[in-house]
């Protein structure tokens, strides 16, 4: 399942992201990984929690990114959660773009059987309405 953790800036995104990390470490009896831009979040993740930057991989456009997830998949066949913090500084800021990203990933969750949750910084009206035919907002 996709999840989606919606707002502005400073509505408390990433502290929500880094609470369901923690959550999902303690049930998990798997891997969880958090997906970052930058390494900003390295002391508020439980250790046992893998976190992932994207910029030290050179992951930039929706293209890219979708790739980093699925090779994140494909190499680890324990993962139980994945969690992104700032999709839109990772892939951009062009909302059809991001939906079809996130269809993309939506059929990736299904195939592997895996969640995955992102932080997106916006409104909820500025994105398209089909998102929510293939996502959850949290």
């Amino acid at each position: 399942m996709i999840y989606l953790i919606i707002g502005n800036k400073g509505a408390g995104k990433t502290k929500r992201l880094i609470d369901l990390v923690n959550g999902a470490v303690e049930k998990s009896n798997g891997n969880v990984v958090c997906v970052e831009k930058e390494r900003l979040l390295t002391y508020n993740v439980n250790y046992r929690a893998r976190l992932v930057e994207t910029d030290h991989y050179k992951v930039s456009g929706y293209d890219a990114f979708y790739g980093f997830l699925s090779g994140l998949v494909a190499g680890d066949h324990d993962i139980t959660d994945i969690l992104v913090d700032a999709t839109l500084k990772i892939g951009g800021r062009d909302y059809e773009a991001l939906a079809n990203f996130l269809e993309k990933v939506s059929e990736l969750s299904k195939i592997a059987e895996q969640d995955f949750t992102f932080t997106v910084s916006c409104d909820e009206s500025d994105l398209p309405a089909r998102i929510f035919d293939f996502c959850e907002k949290i």
